[in-house]
């Protein structure tokens, strides 16, 4: 009878703890540090308030939302929001004359002579972190281009005035400032780096002042040569097609691509004239999933997006609501989903335009999914969450079955590599980890009253970045996620001509055959695991797009981080310092090593579609410095 007593007090405290939770989350949703954005006509989000107003601007000249992210894009590159203009370009583009999605693949490829063998011969396991050997084939240019071209409305001069007008000298906010100084003995080793950003040489500190205004004429003079080259072919009698081609051409094949091809090597990079000629825009169809009736849309395997669509498909059958939001059965159900989401992606993702050919349609099955759902451990972490055979649910064997077999999620002790200043005793180690694993790029999200809709994450070139020549045009760093070894991923091995398989991930949902959500985050790896929580918190839990946007996330380290060294920390947990004491030990005695931060959103942009009022909500976390113009 005590025993009986025992557990109906036990429920009854639970109970009570439970409902406690519930009081205590509830109101801090309904309360936003960032109001939301309404607008009727359009709405503009983006990582810089500077780059969201040029995107309001094609708007008021009439532009539609592909001319707004074009500018926006152009506007980031320029200011160095972690890329620039010699990264790549990635999107999802809804068009309503066909009610279709399109996605945008402008990532870099590998320049002639990049291969496995080379690297190992300067002693590299990886290709190296930041310089001319990180650097694949810009992308962004071709990206925006071909995108304006297909489905914008506007010339390039009125797309690129904004851009051209900040590289001729804009206020340099306290971010990037104080990054150049951060980074100001990296950056001297490359001239034409030095010469752009460190304008104080010889002073204690050799980067602009936050407000300083800061000019690129460089950079400037390409983008005006990018103009030239349009109005040369507009006076010829072209289309405004074929102008904006014609600068595509110049980028690519003309002068501009010379200059940047000596710039390179003349820092030792492997550029050739013919891999900026034969590397193109490919226009594709997204992967997709359903998640209980909303179609959920992103990037193929040559990206990470595809994560959330498989960790969508696992968690598709389990009542997350039941859970509750941040509970610790809800937090462990999403970090063990994750990681073997994650766990597929490191050892299966890769280029699409390269053999062999990765499994993809295994990999969405929805059977697949409830295979893998079944490993979780409903008490425990599993710190060694391993790929699946998705070959079984789709035709064909698998062809490295001997391989998968011996792929664990932390690598096997053994080499270094000169690209993430490793060393597994040191504090400076794992501030490595952290900078490459949230390694920062931008978002873009766009939409208009006609119904376009673009969702972008364009990054690549970020600080510190080695400016090729005197093109202004800073180099990418996309080649570290490259692995050499097939026994860490058969499918993304480096080889000249290849795409290496990146994080970015731009998404975007359809409800009823209409677009419900448009949303992107920055944020290296972490950035299928905020917007999957992000999603959730709009689907499951019921929140605005703006409470969604700076909710708590959590975030987990065990994949194997896209940059650097890429280790993995298994069982490593970041926590938002609001999670309450019993959450904390239960999740330790899981298996969890704890840690806390006061921000835990990730730096989310996003527009929600309301077709209630037929009117645009947007949203922009309070992670960093993302902001929004809506009419």
């Amino acid at each position: 009878m005590r025993m009986n007593s025992s557990l109906n007090s036990v429920a009854v405290l639970a109970a009570l703890i439970t409902a406690t939770m519930v009081l205590s989350i509830e109101p801090a949703l309904s309360r936003t540090l960032k109001p939301a954005l309404h607008g009727q006509n359009w709405v503009a989000v983006t990582g810089k308030p500077l780059a969201a107003t040029a995107g309001a601007r094609m708007f008021m000249q009439g532009g539609n939302a592909v001319d707004a992210a074009c500018a926006m894009l152009a506007a980031t590159s320029t200011m160095w929001d972690t890329l620039s203009w010699g990264g790549e370009t990635q999107a999802l583009v809804y068009n309503p004359h066909t009610g279709k999605v399109i996605a945008i693949n402008a990532l870099g490829v590998a320049p002639t002579g990049a291969t496995p063998e080379f690297y190992r011969s300067k002693g590299y396991d990886i290709p190296p972190e930041f310089g001319p050997l990180a650097a694949v084939t810009p992308g962004t240019p071709g990206g925006l281009l071909v995108m304006l071209a297909e489905y914008g409305t506007m010339s390039l001069a009125q797309v690129l005035a904004p851009a051209i007008e900040m590289a001729d000298g804009y206020p340099m906010e306290a971010q990037a400032a104080d990054t150049i100084e951060r980074w100001k003995d990296t950056l001297r080793q490359w001239p034409a780096s030095a010469r752009t950003f460190l304008v104080h040489q010889g002073e204690s500190r050799e980067a602009p002042e936050a407000g300083e205004i800061f000019r690129q004429p460089d950079l400037a003079a390409t983008l005006r040569r990018l103009v030239e080259a349009e109005a040369g072919a507009l006076k010829a009698g072209g289309t405004r097609q074929q102008a904006l081609m014609a600068a595509y051409e110049r980028f690519y094949k003309g002068d501009i691509a010379q200059a940047f091809v000596r710039g390179s090597r003349e820092l030792g990079g492997l550029h050739t004239l013919e891999d900026l000629a034969n590397w193109k825009v490919h226009i594709e169809e997204p992967a997709h999933t359903n998640y209980k009736g909303i179609d959920v849309y992103k990037l193929t395997h040559w990206v990470q997006g595809p994560v959330m669509l498989q960790a969508l498909n696992m968690l598709e059958g389990m009542d997350l609501k039941s859970m509750g939001y941040n509970s610790t059965r809800y937090i462990h159900t999403l970090y063990q989903a994750m990681n073997l989401a994650f766990a597929d992606r490191d050892f299966y993702y890769g280029d699409p335009y390269f053999p062999p050919e990765e499994p993809i349609a295994g990999l969405l099955s929805k059977d697949y999914a409830h295979q893998r759902a079944r490993l979780i451990r409903p008490d425990h972490n599993d710190a060694d969450a391993r790929p699946g055979d998705p070959y079984v649910f789709q035709q064909g064997a698998n062809p490295f079955k001997d391989l998968l077999e011996r792929w664990h999620t932390v690598k096997p002790a053994g080499g270094k590599t000169k690209s993430a200043e490793w060393d597994a005793t040191s504090a400076r180690s794992q501030e490595a980890f952290d900078r490459q694993f949230r390694a920062g790029t931008t978002s873009v999200v766009t939409a208009d009253k006609e119904g376009w809709v673009v969702s972008m994450t364009p990054s690549g070139g970020w600080l510190p970045a080695a400016i090729a020549g005197d093109t202004g045009i800073g180099m990418s760093q996309r080649m570290q996620s490259f692995v050499l070894d097939p026994a860490d991923n058969p499918y993304n091995v480096l080889e000249p001509g290849k795409r290496p398989r990146a994080t970015l991930t731009p998404s975007l949902a359809m409800k009823d055959g209409k677009p419900y959500l448009a949303f992107a985050v920055q944020g290296g790896d972490t950035q299928d695991q905020n917007l999957l929580q992000f999603f959730l918190n709009m689907v499951e839990f019921g929140m605005t797009v703006q409470e969604a946007a700076e909710a708590a996330n959590i975030t987990s380290y065990q994949m194997r981080n896209s940059f650097g060294a890429h280790e993995s920390q298994p069982g490593r947990l970041t926590l938002n310092t609001a999670t309450p004491p019993w959450v904390r030990a239960e999740l330790q005695r899981m298996g969890y090593r704890l840690e806390f931060q006061e921000r835990t959103s990730g730096p989310i942009t996003a527009i929600y579609f309301d077709r209630a009022h037929g009117t645009l909500w947007g949203g922009a976390s309070h992670h960093g410095e993302d902001y929004g113009v809506a009419w």
